[in-house]
């Protein structure tokens, strides 16, 4: 008989990272939540491709984490915007 493993899924560590990042670009000001709202976006992307696969966790969080970048990359615009007016 074949002796089949079978490996837990684990959480893609980019997928941490973009969620890390879209939490805390709500909380600084208008540049840094800009450039924490983007690395969120790339990251996102990183971690939805990642979890095509069997071994990897992540897609769903990955999925929350770019809409909550898009979400600071707006409020980092209008931050912006109004600290210019």
């Amino acid at each position: 008989m074949k002796d089949i493993q079978t490996q837990k899924a684990t959480f893609s560590i980019p997928s941490i990272i973009a969620l890390v990042a879209a939490i805390f670009s709500f909380a600084t000001g208008a540049f840094w939540g800009f450039m924490l709202a983007m690395i969120a976006m790339l990251f996102g992307v990183i971690g939805v491709l990642l979890a095509f696969s069997k071994n990897v966790r992540g897609g769903v969080l990955s999925v929350f984490a770019l809409v909550a970048g898009g979400v600071g990359l707006l409020a980092a615009i209008i931050k912006g915007i109004a600290w210019v007016m």
